[in-house]
């Protein structure tokens, strides 16, 4: 069964940071592609950073510059290094791992930016 859990959401003042983390569990970490995605109320869900087993990467064009994804095949972790946050960064952030046409998905960790 794959597992995607993620931890390190929390409140912080606009310009800060935070780091997320997903440990992922049941699958071939260094096959697949990883990365976030995020939903704010309202809003459909969208995606923030990918990186690939080869370890390419892909951002959404709103977080370029202030997010870094990256992974840790040893581990099965991947991380997102969010720096200069901004209210409209605020929303659930939700690990997801692809498998071929398979996509899995954690359960969110909750990220506010207050101003």
């Amino acid at each position: 069964q794959v597992q995607l859990v993620e931890s390190g959401g929390g409140l912080v003042q606009a310009g800060g940071s935070l780091r997320l983390s997903c440990s992922v569990s049941g699958i071939i970490f260094s096959s697949i592609t990883v990365g976030w995605y995020r939903q704010a109320p309202g809003k459909q869900r969208e995606l923030v950073a990918t990186v690939t087993s080869g370890g390419s990467t892909n951002y959404a064009d709103s977080v370029k510059g202030r997010f870094t994804i990256s992974r840790d095949n040893a581990k099965n972790t991947v991380s997102l290094q969010m720096n200069s946050l901004t209210p409209e960064d605020t929303a659930v952030y939700i690990c997801h791992a692809r498998r071929g046409f398979t996509n899995y998905w954690g359960q969110g960790t909750q990220v506010t930016v207050s101003s």
